[in-house]
């Protein structure tokens, strides 16, 4: 069995291990059973979402330490794009809509204004009377294939749209320090890398190496279905809306070891 990994010093430090042990390693991988959508990504291709990501808030935005984001969005691919590449970044996240039961807050009720809002398209009307001001506003629409809108919002400007004008290049943005506010109520990036440590080790027993099969409906805080993987250096099957009749199957078709 593998040795298990080194605990992260900070959120975006496993994503970089990953890049290092092996970039075309299918590292997030997703399916959406309502819409049979797949989508598959290594840790190389993750990392260029991610510096793109950094890339559109440092350099598209004038954003980084001090700055915060508001997230609100489902567990996807493109959202540890987003996740990952704010963190990156130096921002601040505040991701509401997650379930956070002994977890570090991240939902409403923090102060307004943010800086930078992500909104997923068909939650914009439901989250209408919350969805935080802020001077730059961006949806997803989550289409199959990353395809772009056709015509975003009023207000807000597409994600992959502009994410797309970024150079991939995954060089550092900003010297991130360990205390650092890595989340809106104050929580560190060392902070959160424990967290993730501890839910990857203790609440879920995962080993490097592991491919972990994921329902997003029942662990929709990023803690879980994103950072506690990766701390563990694992990778995902990350599975919307999912069947599960399809369980078996998949697990067999992706070699899952373990199932959340």
């Amino acid at each position: 069995m593998p040795k298990m990994s080194t605990r992260p010093s900070s959120v975006p430090a496993p994503l970089a291990a990953a890049l290092a042990a092996d970039p075309a390693r299918p590292l997030l991988t997703y399916y959406d059973d309502a819409t049979g959508e797949r989508a598959e990504l290594s840790a190389e291709e993750l990392t260029e979402w991610v510096a793109r990501t950094a890339n559109l808030l440092v350099h598209g935005c004038g954003l980084g330490i001090g700055a915060r984001a508001a997230v609100l969005l489902p567990p996807h691919w493109q959202t540890a794009a987003v996740l990952l590449g704010t963190w990156s970044a130096g921002v601040a996240v505040s991701f509401h809509g997650a379930a956070t039961a002994g977890l570090p807050r991240l939902g409403p009720g923090v102060e307004e204004p943010f800086d930078v809002t992500y909104a997923a398209l068909g939650r914009i009307d439901d989250w209408l009377d919350h969805v935080p001001e802020a001077e730059h506003r961006f949806v997803l629409g989550f289409a199959p294939d990353a395809a772009p809108l056709t015509e975003p919002p009023t207000g807000y400007r597409d994600y992959l749209a502009e994410v797309r004008r970024h150079d991939a290049d995954p060089r550092p943005y900003v010297p991130l320090r360990a205390d650092d506010a890595a989340s809106v109520d104050g929580t560190s990036y060392a902070e959160w890398g424990r967290l993730a440590w501890a839910l990857a080790t203790e609440t879920f027993d995962l080993r490097p190496g592991d491919r972990v099969l994921v329902d997003a409906a029942a662990h929709e805080h990023p803690a879980k279905w994103l950072l506690a993987p990766l701390a563990a250096g694992a990778t995902v099957v990350l599975c919307a809306n999912l069947d599960p009749g399809t369980i078996e199957r998949r697990s067999r078709a992706e070699r899952v070891t373990r199932v959340l």
